[in-house]
């Protein structure tokens, strides 16, 4: 067990952790239950520490320094968090606890051991499931939703996953004999030996989940139709269970009714649609030529290497969730590709890459794999970062959102290293850099911000070498730290030569930023919306014509819809702002509302463009108003 003064170092050195939870002793309750199940739950974290008795505050350089503040009564807090962990759960935990002296002051220091599969989830008895229980998604505590459970409980269920479902209409006439025989070609290429191809097709199917016997008859799976069914049977029994590849002119997605995008609709079993999703992206992708070791004449390859398009596939197919009727979506920009898939990740985020995998259809995932379409144990990740690195391309974004159930992979086809790259460099810092210090900065650089997990795939490091290196960047002047906690970034802390943005419009992601209420009084007679109540700066109001914040002002609390969005346009004509820099100048107090009623049905008319459209959840996010695009004066 851990002592505190260590857990304190740790918590120091990092700007967060997964495995150790500080808190006040006023937060003594509920929110220490949650974080002893979510430790209990989450699966190959190894458990986690509570350190209680423990408060923070934010220093100049931003980082969040933890303190010793002691427990006005720690033996009491010690019965009560046992007799809770025994009395209030499902399954009764025994946490190991001790109490130590740091600086004079009592902390309580609680090891939460994670729980034997067979006991997860493990959840609050009065609540129930699936809400009572909890899991740790990076270094906060999530709760659980009925997928999460499937997770939690592991090898513990039946083998079979969501997958292996049967589809009470399919008949056995639905499987698409060019798929099945498809299969079987490609298995003896790879495997001449592989048992199943000596059976007939039933039995073969049934060997690998296409099938599966109910009250002595066999019948189509879920899975069995996704990989063989015939497209007609797809229609009928999934009718969005298909990969929509879309060709965009440009960086940015803009709805146009009179230039349509390029669509392909994929609607064929997915034995067949993968190597035809990947062909149609190699098509189109340009070619580098390369010249074989040993050999005297040089081929062309794509600029992307063939197993990341294929593992970024294979990763879609697997983890999407069939049960949503929404389809894979393969959107093909001038400058990156994104796949967008129905399903959260079931791994953390920030573990992603890392050894272990959580399967949502994991007879899918077998298949593939013996196909060689997909690694295995959860290494696709680790390969397709790895293979972009060597191919000289930024490392692929992953973005998974619960809240949403989506995941999003993004594939960037501009090189990362080039020689501007590294003339930029020395002039930048100079030669006083170690190899993962260079790659640091030139990733900040060719992205614009880069965060605590960025930083442990370029370097191949944890946790806490990785913050280690940012603080060495940032104490040296050439990062500036953004954010805190989970959230925390990393930004460049001089201008650089990326162009379209001023550094003085850089802005906090919206998570970052609270917004005052509208209600209040200002004290600010001359702001331009009086109902802020917080002074608008004059950063803020500069190069804002007079007539315009008079039209503002003019707008009151609840303007029409045509009005508001004509003063948005009318403001992102002049600069980017960001949702919250337009949140403040308009007098409205929720950012995430402006967004998705105004911000986003202005970017799918046409009318606002991003100022990253390459990267939409970028830390320096804002808005500007397209090209052309007219604004109104109502």
């Amino acid at each position: 067990m851990r002592s505190a003064t260590d857990l304190l170092d740790e918590l120091n050195a990092v700007d967060e952790s997964a495995r150790i939870e500080a808190k006040r002793a006023s937060d003594m309750g509920k929110s220490v239950m949650e974080t002893v199940i979510a430790f209990a739950n989450e699966p190959s974290l190894d458990g986690g520490y509570l350190l209680l008795g423990v408060d923070w505050a934010i220093n100049d350089k931003g980082d969040t320094v933890y303190r010793p503040v002691g427990l006005p009564d720690p033996d009491k807090v010690q019965r009560d968090l046992a007799s809770q962990c025994a009395s209030m759960l499902n399954v009764a935990l025994r946490p190991e606890m001790q109490l130590e002296q740091v600086g004079g002051k009592t902390l309580l220091v609680v090891y939460v051991p994670e729980a034997d599969v067979t006991h997860k989830p493990i959840y609050k008895k009065a609540t129930g499931l699936p809400g009572g229980a909890y899991r740790r998604i990076g270094s906060s505590d999530q709760r659980c939703v009925d997928e999460d459970l499937w997770v939690l409980r592991g090898e513990s269920q039946p083998l079979h996953g969501p997958d292996s479902s049967i589809l009470s209409d399919a008949r056995a006439d639905d499987f698409d004999p060019t798929a099945i025989a498809a299969y079987r070609r490609e298995r003896a290429r790879i495997n001449p030996q592989a048992e199943e191809l000596d059976y007939g097709d039933e039995d073969m199917l049934e060997a690998l989940g296409a099938l599966k016997r109910v009250d002595g008859a066999l019948q189509p799976t879920l899975a069995g139709i996704v990989l063989f069914g015939k497209p007609l049977a797809l229609r009928r029994l999934l009718p969005m269970v298909r990969i929509d590849y879309i060709r965009v002119p440009g960086n940015e997605w803009v709805e146009d009714p009179e230039n349509r995008f390029q669509s392909i609709d994929i609607r064929k079993p997915l034995i067949l649609a993968l190597p035809l999703a990947e062909a149609s992206i190699i098509d189109e992708l340009p070619k580098g030529f390369r010249l074989p070791e040993g050999q005297l004449q040089s081929v062309q390859e794509p600029i992307l290497p063939r197993k990341v398009i294929r593992e970024a596939l294979a990763n879609a197919a697997m983890h999407r969730n069939y049960t949503l009727h929404s389809p894979t979506q393969i959107i093909r920009y001038s400058n990156r590709i994104e796949i967008r898939n129905v399903g959260y990740s079931l791994k953390e985020p920030a573990q992603l890459g890392m050894p272990g995998s959580r399967l949502r259809n994991p007879a899918i995932a077998a298949v593939l794999h013996d196909l060689h379409l997909a690694e295995a144990k959860g290494t696709g990740i680790r390969a397709m970062r790895r293979l972009a690195a060597d191919a000289g391309l930024p490392l692929p974004e992953f973005h998974s959102d619960r809240q949403a159930n989506e995941f999003r992979l993004t594939l960037f086809l501009h090189n990362l290293l080039t020689e501007e790259d590294h003339a930029w460099l020395r002039d930048y810092a100079g030669n006083a850099l170690d190899p993962d210090e260079a790659k640091i900065l030139i990733y900040a650089r060719a992205t614009g911000a880069v965060d605590n997990t960025a930083c442990r795939d370029l370097c191949g490091s944890d946790t806490l070498a990785a913050s280690l290196i940012l603080r060495r960047l940032r104490d040296r002047g050439l990062l500036e730290k953004q954010g805190a906690g989970s959230r925390t970034y990393y930004t460049l802390s001089f201008p650089t030569e990326r162009p379209a943005t001023n550094p003085e419009q850089a802005v906090l992601p919206l998570e970052e930023v609270a917004i005052p209420s509208r209600g209040a009084e200002s004290p600010y007679g001359d702001s331009i919306n009086p109902h802020m109540s917080t002074p608008i700066s004059t950063d803020e109001l500069m190069g804002i014509p007079a007539d315009l914040q008079a039209r503002i002002r003019a707008a009151g609390k609840k303007p029409r819809q045509n009005v508001l969005r004509g003063l948005v346009l009318e403001l992102c004509a002049l600069r980017a702002f960001s949702a919250v820099e337009l949140c403040r100048v308009l007098g409205r107090s929720n950012a995430g509302e402006l967004t998705r009623n105004h911000l986003k049905p202005m970017r799918e008319a046409g009318q606002l463009n991003l100022l990253y459209p390459e990267s939409e959840k970028h830390p320096h996010q804002a808005y500007v108003a397209a090209e052309g695009e007219e604004t109104s004066n109502e």
